[in-house]
């Protein structure tokens, strides 16, 4: 994996874009509010992980497919190096720095496309999250009790 030296401010808007860049500007939003939960949850993995630091969040391993240099053990062609933002993810990102959230994801800390019309009521496999709400192609999730624990 690389590890640039990217501003934090640079990082959340290239895997903004990564991540999201045709969800439209709700999507990217909801993807940036993810991604800022973990980095301020009070619990938990992300907490214990993260410990608070955006970079710990974005390159914790087996989080962001965005960030992985291979896929299924052939090379990422979409990755937060490949594709440089745009305005528009500079703009979300610094929404989301100043303390911004999109309101309908609550306090999600997972987001998934399961590339079908409905999704699933808990998410990940563990259980730790239950269904808070789709933006376009996207599920998101909150914890549950069981995150506490992890």
């Amino acid at each position: 994996m690389k590890l640039l030296a990217y501003s934090d401010r640079e990082l959340l808007a290239r895997i903004i874009k990564c991540e999201a860049g045709g969800e439209g500007e709700n999507g990217m939003k909801a993807v940036a509010t993810v991604i800022m939960n973990r980095v301020r949850v009070p619990y938990g993995e992300y907490q214990r992980i993260g410990q608070g630091d955006i970079r710990k969040v974005i390159y914790q391993a087996g989080q962001f497919d965005c960030v992985r240099s291979t896929l299924y053990g052939k090379p990422n062609p979409q990755t937060i190096w490949a594709s440089p933002p745009e305005q528009i993810h500079y703009d979300i990102a610094d929404w989301a720095l100043a303390g911004n959230r999109l309101f309908t994801i609550g306090y999600s800390l997972w987001y998934f496309n399961p590339f079908v019309p409905n999704c699933p009521y808990t998410f990940p496999r563990n259980g730790t999250g239950s269904f808070q709400v789709r933006v376009v192609e996207h599920c998101f999730y909150n914890p549950t009790e069981l995150y506490a624990s992890t």
